[in-house]
Parts: structure tokens; C-alpha cells; sequence
């Protein structure tokens, strides 16, 4: 009978670093492949057909510079998303340190959270997309 003692560190480790290793080559990729060069990426729908600019958009570019080291730009792209970038960092650095310490990792959101980040969202939309916020527009 297997021994009910701590997991080995590797598999603890695995889910956090197997989430960051999606997550470095998913930016290495925008990295490599210029979202500014027609062709390569899908046109936001909602852009498309209202000329509206939705949360995300700007997002791939944003990443772009991010990636590039040029942060002016990834914040003209998309604030927003740089402050998101910024919080996966957090995260998953708390969830590497935890995950070593063979601490559990519980993320309970309440629906509080959910309204909040919604309510950001719609807000960061919405001035973007009117002539007093157009520092947002990508």
C-alpha cells in the first residue's frame, strides 16, 4: 500500500509549471508572430461589424510589446491586459511557492468578484470607446 506522506515535489510542481509553460509559449508566440502585420490573427467580430472596441481589443498587440520589452506600447495597446499580465505573475508565483511548501491552493471566488470584474470590464469598454477615454483605444 502506498505511504499517504506528502507527494513528491515534481508532482506538485506540475500544474503550476505546466500552466506557465502554456502560458510562456502562447506569449512567445504573439512574440514571434507580429499581431501589426495583417493576416495573421482573426479580426475582433465586434470591432468587425460595429467599430466598437471590446475589453480585448488590442490585447495581442499589447502582448506583442510586452514580450518586446516595450511597456509604453503594451499599455497604449491594452492597459487593461497589461494589468492582467500582472496578475498572473502574482498568481503564479503564490502558486509555485505554495505548491512547494505542499500548501494546499484554494481559490474561492465569490459572486461579489465576478460582478466586480464585469463591472471593470464593461467600464474599461465603454470609455474606451468614447471621445474623453481614446487613450484606451488601441
Amino acid at each position: 500500500m502506498p505511504s499517504r506522506g506528502r507527494p513528491p515535489l515534481v508532482r506538485r510542481l506540475a500544474p503550476p509549471l505546466g500552466t506557465l509553460a502554456a502560458v510562456v509559449a502562447a506569449f512567445a508566440y504573439v512574440g514571434a508572430v507580429d499581431p501589426n502585420e495583417p493576416g495573421h490573427y482573426p479580426v475582433c467580430p465586434l470591432l468587425r461589424f460595429t467599430g466598437l472596441y471590446c475589453p480585448g481589443c488590442g490585447g495581442l498587440r499589447s502582448a506583442h510589446a510586452f514580450v518586446h520589452g516595450d511597456l509604453a506600447a503594451a499599455f497604449g495597446a491594452n492597459a487593461l491586459a497589461v494589468t492582467g499580465y500582472l496578475v498572473f505573475a502574482v498568481v503564479i508565483v503564490l502558486w509555485l511557492v505554495r505548491a512547494a511548501r505542499d500548501l494546499p491552493v484554494r481559490v474561492t471566488v465569490g459572486p461579489f468578484w465576478g460582478w466586480a470584474l464585469g463591472a471593470v470590464l464593461a467600464l474599461f469598454a465603454i470609455v474606451r470607446n468614447l471621445p474623453f477615454g481614446s487613450g484606451l483605444a488601441p
